[in-house]
């Protein structure tokens, strides 16, 4: 009996090219223009309620990891992405990477479909107030 290690399984192949011909940039920035750049009913790591966040004009993402998910009936995609925020000064500068500063991070869940399932936010508030 030959046993096939779960590395070499065709799941990953077609993981793999399912990432290779998303454009997970194009996904992130609709997501938050239909959002309008706001986080509504945040609540902080100290249990701190915030009614609505504002994210700043200078934000940039970063697709940092993907990963799928099945259960029984569903299978779904997960795109996370680093949020940080350049220096006003330095946004149109080559190097404004360099000046970047982290606020938090979005993980998109997507069905086999493609549609939109859920959001989830994570947020450096100290950051994130520190520069708007």
């Amino acid at each position: 009996m030959t046993r096939l290690a779960l590395k070499d399984h065709q799941v990953w192949q077609d993981f793999s090219e399912i990432l290779n011909n998303l454009d997970a940039n194009k996904l992130v920035t609709e997501h938050l223009e239909f959002c309008e750049y706001k986080v509504c009913g945040y609540w902080d790591e100290n249990n701190k309620f915030y009614e609505e966040i504002i994210l700043p004009p200078s934000l940039s993402t970063e697709l940092v990891s993907s990963s799928i998910g099945v259960t029984y009936r569903e299978r779904w995609i997960q795109l996370k992405f680093l949020l940080q925020t350049a220096d006003r000064n330095t946004a149109e500068d080559k190097s404004s990477h360099m000046n970047a500063q982290k606020i938090g991070e979005l993980s998109l869940i997507y069905n086999e479909n493609l549609e939109f399932v859920d959001e989830n936010w994570l947020l450096d508030i100290k950051s994130l107030t520190s520069s708007i």
